[in-house]
């Protein structure tokens, strides 16, 4: 019986924290600071009061975030989809591979000429920092939602510079015994191996999973989100074992199914978001547990640690990322927050640990530096991201939450049926429903204004926001209509094109 209560105080004691979790973005939206940082650094506390939470072993630790990272960025990858991200892949690619080498380089050489570090300690430090994680920004922006190039540029660039920052660092901890030109060959060779393999397996794995979705019923609506979930495990665990990136592969089989149509789409997509939410949580509170507050001042990382995240977010990523950046259109404003809002995360902390598994000489100095430039970038950056974006005028709609819902199911794919959002400036953006440069084979059926139905009407004005249900003649074309205009041109900004 003894055993049994032990499990029980488990049990009790998750589930609190769980709960702890899902009522800590009403604590977060009223004190300014994200919700990841509550509970990295209250884990970190409980680690000092409690040592018994401490002794988890750093591979379990890994393994943990490992599996959280996999859930979290298929969900990006589905957010993010490659219908919006086609415009924008080049600028992504870009900002993710350069800006990563750009920032690992510029922090790593700062640690070295700077602060006296040794070159290795320097190189793993700013490897461990590139990488960043935008949904620290957008869980302190609430309910707004940003519109536009900069929303999908952050996620897309953190999509990237994960699995870049990831493979780097592996190779930087295999190359540890090499010197001169065969470190640099032999690193080169490595990640451009990790990252061709692990494009290909999650493109290969999105196309089959797509397929899988569409074409193979299964007997209960409960099952599908579990396939995609599993589905997306493997697809990590393929392309590891083939030597290359998984979780660059897990992030393009997410783009690759996320704005395709499949059975029970929706679903699939709200037990993601709900399970990548609570894997966050996870990888924070695990990793925070490793960290003991007390042991900072012995092994002199407060105060260096301090300094690389001042220099980090003042004048590192302003300025090498921004020089970076200048071939991407951005308006000023969105510049600025695109610069401003490159916080870290889970992912950072995590490389940290690397450095303790791979018998890195001063490993724990290296990991305490990673925990408070991560503290500071959540706390200070992701604090002040509200302001910053009200300050630079970034685009932003409410995103106020609709618990009810009207809708209609089918056997088969409605074909025809179309879901569109009238972007700000759009051809759509003020303009009636009779005047829309559309044909006679588009019809719209329904409006959804504010979480309000708006009645349909020739003369009815369609304002940006509005989220539009507009049905196809099939017999034409699926796309566009007898004009041969694209109606997703029409409802969508110039901008976000």
């Amino acid at each position: 019986m003894k055993g049994v209560e032990s499990f029980g105080w488990v049990v009790l004691g998750v589930s609190l924290v769980v709960v702890a979790a899902v009522l800590s973005n009403r604590i977060s939206d009223r004190i300014r600071i994200p919700a990841p940082a509550l509970f990295l650094v209250g884990a970190a506390i409980a680690s000092d009061l409690f040592p018994t939470l401490a002794s988890m072993r750093v591979q379990t630790v890994q393994n943990v975030v490992t599996v959280a990272l996999i859930m979290i960025l298929f969900d990006g990858g589905m957010g993010i989809g490659w219908r919006h991200l086609r415009p924008n892949a080049g600028a992504v690619l870009w900002v993710g591979v350069a800006g990563t080498a750009v920032t690992a380089a510029g922090i790593a050489a700062f640690a070295h000429l700077i602060l006296g570090f040794g070159w290795q300690v320097a190189l793993l430090l700013g490897t461990a920092l590139s990488p960043t994680d935008p949904a620290v920004v957008f869980s302190v922006l609430g309910r707004r939602e940003i519109v536009g190039r900069s929303g999908v540029l952050l996620e897309g660039e953190a999509g990237a510079n994960d699995p870049v920052g990831i493979a780097l660092m592996a190779v930087l901890i295999g190359a540890a015994g090499l010197t001169g030109g065969h470190a640099v060959g032999h690193g080169l060779i490595e990640f451009l191996r990790q990252m061709a393999i692990g494009g290909v397996a999650g493109v290969a794995g999105g196309w089959l999973l797509l397929r899988l979705m569409r074409r193979i019923p299964l007997p209960s609506e409960a099952l599908y989100p579990i396939r995609t979930l599993a589905f997306a495990a493997a697809v990590y665990g393929l392309a590891t074992i083939c030597g290359g990136s998984g979780f660059l592969a897990v992030f393009i089989a997410g783009i690759f199914v996320g704005d395709a149509n499949a059975p029970y789409k929706r679903e699939i997509e709200r037990f993601h978001s709900a399970v990548a939410s609570l894997a966050e949580v996870v990888a924070f509170v695990v990793l925070g547990l490793t960290v003991s507050l007390r042991d900072l001042p012995k092994v002199d990382a407060l105060w260096p640690g301090l300094i690389i995240a001042v220099v980090l977010t003042l004048l590192v990523r302003p300025l090498l990322v921004g020089l970076i950046s200048l071939p991407v259109k951005l308006r000023t404003g969105e510049r600025i927050f695109v610069l401003w809002a490159g916080l870290k995360g889970a992912v950072p902390i995590l490389l940290g640990t690397f450095a303790f598994t791979a018998g890195i000489p001063d490993a724990q100095r290296i990991y305490e530096i990673v925990f408070i430039v991560v503290t500071f970038s959540v706390v200070v950056q992701g604090g002040l991201a509200p302001t910053v974006a009200k300050w630079a005028k970034v685009p932003m709609r409410s995103t106020e939450l609709e618990p009810w819902a009207l809708g209609m199911r089918f056997r088969e794919e409605p074909t025809g049926l179309h879901h569109y959002r009238v972007g700000t400036g759009s051809t759509a953006d003020g303009t009636t429903i009779a005047d829309l440069p559309v044909g006679e084979n588009l019809w719209i059926s329904m409006i959804n204004r504010d979480g309000r139905l708006v009645q349909v009407a020739h003369n009815t004005v369609l304002q940006a926001g509005d989220e539009i249900l507009a049905l196809i003649d099939t017999d034409t074309d699926t796309d566009t209509d007898t004009d041969g205009n694209d109606p997703g041109k029409i409802f969508t900004a110039a901008s976000d094109r």
